[in-house]
């Protein structure tokens, strides 16, 4: 598939997948004619790239956890401590984000379901 029908389908500007190719998160093989070819693979990596930068990482780490993900096949890949210790704050400052978005959640929820449209409410 082409790059617009990979955009289509991810939800993820063409750009964004070349800058995603650029910063070496994406390898695209190229047809004879230059043109960027892409696989199903592609799409599940994209939308993992893309699900990853979204929750707040930045592409440097995103790159570094692929790597790791992609050498899984090994018994236990190594991870140098600077890099653990980089991947250990963002963990922190996801959950961090969790909190504060379930204490908002919860805010919204609670107001929603004192008034007259408490319908509104999603299930669950």
């Amino acid at each position: 598939m082409k790059i617009g029908e990979l955009a289509e389908r991810t939800g993820v500007a063409p750009r964004l997948v070349r800058y995603y190719e650029q910063q070496g998160l994406l390898a695209a093989p190229r047809a004879a004619n230059g043109y960027r070819e892409y696989g199903e693979e592609h799409v599940e990596r994209v939308r993992r790239v893309a699900g990853l930068v979204q929750s707040g990482l930045p592409t440097r780490l995103v790159k570094v956890l692929l790597d790791m993900e992609d050498a899984r096949a090994q018994a236990r890949p190594t991870c140098p401590r600077q890099v653990a210790e980089l991947l250990a704050a963002e963990l922190g400052g996801i959950e961090d984000r969790i909190a504060c978005l379930t204490r908002s959640r919860d805010t919204i929820r609670d107001v929603l379901a004192r008034t007259e449209h408490a319908a509104l409410l999603p299930e669950g």
